[in-house]
């Protein structure tokens, strides 16, 4: 028996053994002109297993590509895109840089902690006073989605000041939007009314038969 354990790894499985072994054959094919009709050929199947990707441009890149990369960059074809090389493929990945530094409260995310150190950085007071209200409402309307609870201004100005390394203080008699605590509010009288519903009545009692 001839099992796929003993048979040569396929380089891209998603083609399957059949596409290998056409881009195999068409690179024994002595003939250039032959060898690139013939390879047409082959990437026309593999075009049909995507059909909706077939006409894109970019799509038939990737194919030409994906021809090279199944014959180990051996076959010599005229591609009607650069050819690529092994080393292009084995090219170390550029790393992408990830923040290290701690999230100090971190229902609020490092997001927030950045846009407030943006907020303290700002000289016009106006621009800077709108930016916070702004910042504050929406700090607000995270509090109340992560701890489900009614939050007072107080606590998010504190938070404020505390991730600011105290640069920002609220000014005070600053009001905030009410929205959020109502609607925690309602929810809250909801599941209050229900959880009295699911609670079984009492039954009338009774009378003994004389």
């Amino acid at each position: 028996m001839d099992y796929n354990t003993q048979r040569k790894k396929l380089i891209l499985p998603e083609y399957g053994r059949s596409i290998h072994k056409m881009v195999d054959w068409v690179s024994t094919i002595s003939d250039r002109d032959e060898r690139n009709r013939q390879i047409r050929a082959v990437i026309a199947v593999m075009g049909n297993m995507n059909p909706h990707l077939r006409d894109v441009n970019d799509f038939k890149h990737k194919l030409w590509d994906h021809v090279q990369i199944m014959s180990d960059f051996r076959i010599d074809i005229d591609s009607p895109f650069p050819t690529p090389t092994r080393e292009s493929f084995n090219a170390d990945m550029n790393r992408v840089p990830y923040k290290t530094d701690p999230i100090r409260i971190r229902h609020y995310g490092r997001n927030i902690q950045m846009m407030i150190n943006d907020v303290a950085r700002k000289s016009d007071s106006e621009a800077k006073d709108k930016a916070l209200i702004m910042l504050a409402n929406h700090m607000k309307k995270l509090y109340v989605t992560w701890n489900k609870d009614v939050v007072h201004d107080d606590i998010i100005f504190r938070d404020i000041e505390f991730l600011s390394k105290g640069r920002i203080k609220v000014p005070e008699g600053t009001k905030l939007s009410q929205a959020y605590n109502l609607n925690v509010a309602a929810a809250t009288s909801k599941i209050s009314q229900k959880g009295k519903q699911a609670q079984p009545q009492p039954q009338p009692a009774k009378k003994k038969k004389k």
